[in-house]
């Protein structure tokens, strides 16, 4: 395990710019910056990133958090292989006592299956350059391909034995696991109980994630035998998602950011002869029709997007079918027919980078222009066909979202055919009211609140407020985000309870009470943290969110200790759920309640808000407690009266009187608390 210490310094030295720019294309926005989200379908920046606080946030689905957070959910590790990975960047040592047998025992399975895969990595490389067969074998084939001894370390390629089980016997006498080696796909495990190597007698080339870690493994044969498939590739397992990788993009992020373009081609050494050449910004689809996956990968890095296409014509016909979803996306979409005969490959191993450049500058064509092309010269002179063409093209055209992009199509489609452009208007409108009546916009749903888990918004309004639509507000903008449904909060006092944990995270060690006790002339001092505990408990209050309570508590137990920062206290916790919370609450963005419109003018301004927090803490914290004891008082009379009804129902009058009596009492205190907002009242329920 990491100690504390390590723990402070890896925390200390993650800077989340540092850490989101290795995967999302950040733009300045004022104080902060700002790009698409990582986590969800985002097609306009929602994702924030603060430099000041070291937190990022989404303003749409909710995630985000310090730089481990966006480790932890970014590459599906938990916490303190987020904290490893880190240190690796920040070059911090980290040193750990050995694990237990039984610790190894529980380790994640995605652990264990990304340690095979890097195990497997290593062993395939050395075969390459160590082993008489991967050096007269695998080595030969890759220098017959014109890859140089660079760009196979690059890459790191590598070579399989042509053995039926040497894979499985060199891992299993380190120490690696059959389960693992089946669930990463490296061994195939038949019904008579014997193992054989997936990938033997092939040359490798590893998937790589965003990040750099082996999802996977693609194997081409080199002997010919039409019994053999030409290529293998991993399964689909826990940590390998076809739909969801791109051949090279772990290579190419930087490159695609330089060049705000990303060209696009099928396979593995059309990759790599293009990094050769020069060309990095390039990746793979691995032969598959491109996914929503990919396309959002993508676009994390640049909306423009070059297709290589070779002159093979039902290979091209066949791929322009799924290049509808880049429309969709709003992607950019250029096209580039490479000469008979030629593929990215091939052409990148005969021309040099800048000859490569110019060629695309010259060939490029736009998608649809090219698609009109290509599908009018297939029907040549016959009306069905050609009416069958307008028809496919109108329907790409329908699904670009920017407005003027249809129009400008629509009127060149209408000089190119000779058709009304009314008529084809009139069919694009009519193809996209059947598209959002089949595929209807799904509302965007705040996260469940379950003990310990966040909402998206972080300072709600009092639960005794009618429920508005929440608004986000940025130092610079206002960011809105209209929620058609929802989730009902798991309390009937989260909302108050929020409030409060957001002075005791934010505030909880500044003082907003001192003075002198005049019967023992003892200073008394009250911080905010233990005010709150003091004031619930001598009212036999608590919280209900048994999170809450924990934090609140510790935050109580601490807050007099020098040093103490009840922020940072609560980030770095090695429990994620309470330093998302500490993040969540840490985020500019948030719905603001009359409590903090009261103390600002009536004005929802963020920017002066934490300034106007420090002005009036006393008064806010005073008011929040308040907020959760009248919650307390409004749902007890609630009870009250549906007891009082149901008594009346079945003439139970002298339980009425009593249940009277006591709703009195309570609306009295109601009342005390209206008029004396900061007041100490005993509320004995």
């Amino acid at each position: 395990m990491i100690d504390q210490p390590t723990i402070d310094r890896i925390l200390d030295a993650a800077n989340i710019v540092d850490v989101v720019s290795d995967f999302v294309t950040l733009r300045r926005r004022g104080v902060n910056l700002v790009g698409l989200c990582p986590f969800h379908d985002d097609k306009s920046p929602s994702f924030y990133v603060s430099p000041a606080k070291n937190i990022c946030k989404c303003f749409a689905c909710g995630e985000g958090g310090t730089p481990v957070h966006f480790i932890m959910k970014h590459e599906q590790l938990t916490y303190y292989d987020a904290l490893r990975y880190l240190a690796k960047k920040y070059n911090i040592e980290i040193k750990e006592r050995e694990l237990s047998d039984e610790e190894k025992r529980v380790r994640n399975d995605r652990e264990s299956m990304f340690i095979v895969n890097e195990w497997a990595l290593k062993y395939f490389t050395n075969l390459l350059y160590n082993h008489v067969d991967g050096q007269t074998i695998g080595m030969r084939y890759f220098a017959e391909r014109g890859f140089r001894e660079d760009t196979i370390k690059k890459f790191q390629l590598g070579y399989s034995l042509d053995v039926r089980d040497a894979l499985y016997n060199e891992a299993i006498r380190n120490g690696y696991k059959k389960e693992y080696l089946e669930k990463t796909g490296l061994i195939v495990t038949h019904d008579n109980g014997s193992v054989s190597d997936r990938f033997r007698g092939r040359v490798m080339f590893p998937v790589f994630t965003l990040s750099g870690k082996v999802v996977a493994f693609g194997g081409r044969v080199l002997k010919k035998d039409e019994k053999t498939a030409k290529y293998v590739n991993s399964p689909e397992s826990d940590i390998y998602h076809k739909s969801n990788e791109l051949y090279g993009i772990y290579f190419a992020k930087q490159a695609i950011v330089k060049a705000d373009k990303c060209f696009l081609v099928e396979g593995y050494t059309d990759v790599i002869s293009m990094h050769q050449s020069g060309v990095e910004n390039v990746v793979a689809s691995s032969g598959t029709a491109l996914t929503e996956g990919q396309i959002r990968m993508i676009r994390r890095f640049t909306n423009n997007i070059t297709v290589l296409y070779d002159g093979d014509a039902p290979g091209i016909k066949a791929a322009i079918r799924g290049i509808d979803m880049l429309l969709e996306a709003g992607m950019n979409i250029k096209v580039v027919l490479l000469p008979d005969g030629e593929d990215p490959d091939s052409y990148a191993k005969s021309h040099s980078a800048s000859e490569f450049a110019e060629y695309i500058k010259g060939a490029e064509t736009d998608f649809i222009r090219f698609k009109t092309k290509l599908l009018l010269t297939e029907a040549g002179n016959d009306p069905i066909r050609k009416a069958s063409l307008i028809s496919d093209i109108i329907r790409s055209i329908a699904i670009i979202p920017d407005n003027i992009s249809r129009s400008v199509y629509v009127h060149e489609c209408s000089a190119s055919f000779e058709i009304e452009e009314q008529v084809l208007l009139n069919e694009v409108s009519r193809i996209r009211l059947n598209h959002q009546e089949q595929h209807p916009k799904p509302p965007i749903l705040r996260r469940n609140v379950t003990p310990g888990s966040i909402p998206a918004a972080s300072v709600p309004t009092s639960s005794t407020e009618q429920q508005a639509e929440p608004q986000y507000r940025n130092e610079e903008q206002v960011v809105e985000q209209q929620f058609e449904h929802t989730v009902p909060f798991s309390s009937p006092y989260e909302q108050s309870e929020r409030l409060l944990m957001y002075y005791i995270i934010r505030y909880g060690e500044k003082i907003i009470f001192q003075q002198t006790d005049p019967a023992t002339g003892q200073n008394i001092v009250f911080r905010v943290a233990d005010y709150i505990q003091f004031d619930l408990h001598r009212d036999d209050l608590a919280f209900h969110n048994p999170l809450y309570q924990k934090m609140a508590e510790e935050a109580a137990a601490h807050c007099t200790e020098d040093g103490f920062l009840a922020h940072k206290y609560f980030l770095s916790n090695t429990d994620p759920e309470v330093s998302m919370l500490a993040a969540d609450f840490m985020s500019d963005q948030y719905q603001l309640s009359r409590i903090f419109l009261k103390f600002n003018g009536g004005k929802n301004d963020v920017e002066n808000e934490e300034e106007n927090d420090e002005d009036h803490l006393q008064a806010k914290v005073l008011q929040a407690v308040y907020e959760l004891k009248n919650d307390y008082i409004l749902r007890k009379i609630n009870e009250l009266q549906g007891e009082m009804k149901e008594a009346q129902n079945t003439g139970q009058m002298d339980k009425v009187m009593d249940l009277l009596q006591q709703v009195s009492r309570l609306n009295g205190i109601k009342n005390e608390l209206n008029k004396q907002l900061g007041e100490r009242i005993v509320l004995k329920l």
